[in-house]
């Protein structure tokens, strides 16, 4: 995906365009993360929003092009399905649904469901689910009426490796710098599962030490504003596990799951997160 030219922020705004994927769609940034822009956001800048799909593109392209380029390695099964330029490997079942690029190995059933630009490895089914991470697993909930994504489950894992016992972010597929972005004006309920077990070091204890936990809480994106509110359970551990514990944190308009180990003990750890989201389509 080329960057656009530099392109400073404008007055009032606290993102910006950053790249273009090659059907024109527009990324945005907040100066860390990477930002699906908003319709205001998006026609500020000068771009076209599309209401349907949820894009901000800088150039209309050619659908029936796309789709002779995109579908050889694809099984579409359904009218209105469309895979953009750069779909490989792709299963698609139903009605309208929609890849919007650069996208590999994924499954949609139902109808008008959307994957977004670059999202590789997804399952997405129901109805008006949208994907916007890579491995996540998304039941859309909703009904012709509703706008893409207004009710959702989404699933995803966070994973992270500690050597001590410092307070450190665990990403998203233990992707360094991957985190899972909170839409504008959403709420999201979540659900962790996590456990972590010891795998090296020389502290005490012993290898195969393991502690598990449940944070949930909810999270909240105010017009570009993200807070959390959250609790964590201890669930069931072994051995030497003292000071091991996870928190749920935001990290700029993203979702991120903090772990913390012990120095001198090698700890793997996961977490699986579901969200229920709302979008709610009005400025909080």
């Amino acid at each position: 995906m080329p960057k656009v030219r530099e392109i400073p922020f404008l007055t009032g705004y606290t993102v910006k365009p950053s790249s273009v994927s090659g059907v024109g769609i527009v990324t945005f940034t907040d100066g860390t993360n990477n930002i699906t822009p908003n319709q205001l956001q998006c026609e500020a800048y000068g771009y076209t929003y599309n209401i349907v799909t949820g894009t901000c593109s800088i150039f209309t392209y050619n659908t029936n092009l796309d789709s002779n380029t995109a579908n050889e390695n694809n099984r579409i099964y359904g009218a209105g399905n469309l895979t953009q330029i750069g779909t490989n490997y792709t299963l698609m079942m139903g009605e309208n649904n929609t890849v919007k690029g650069s996208s590999r190995n994924s499954i949609i059933t139902g109808s008008n469901n959307v994957i977004d630009n670059g999202v590789n490895n997804a399952n997405v089914s129901g109805t008006l689910g949208e994907s916007t991470a890579n491995n996540s697993i998304v039941l859309g909930g909703n009904n012709g009426t509703d706008t893409l994504g207004e009710r959702q489950s989404v699933q995803l894992l966070y994973g992270i490796q500690t050597t001590d016992g410092v307070n450190t972010v665990s990403f998203l597929n233990n992707t360094t710098d991957s985190l899972f972005a909170i839409p504008d004006n959403t709420i999201m309920y979540f659900h962790a599962d996590i456990v972590g077990v010891r795998v090296g070091g020389t502290a005490s204890g012993n290898v195969g030490d393991y502690a598990s936990f449940v944070e949930r809480g909810v999270i909240i994106n105010e017009s570009g504003t993200v807070t959390i509110n959250r609790e964590r359970d201890s669930i069931k551990s072994n051995g030497t596990v003292t000071g091991w514990q996870p928190t749920g944190i935001v990290s700029g308009t993203s979702f991120a799951m903090r772990v913390r180990g012990a120095t001198d003990m090698t700890i793997e750890w996961c977490s699986n997160i579901t969200f229920t989201q709302i979008k709610t389509g009005v400025a909080l």
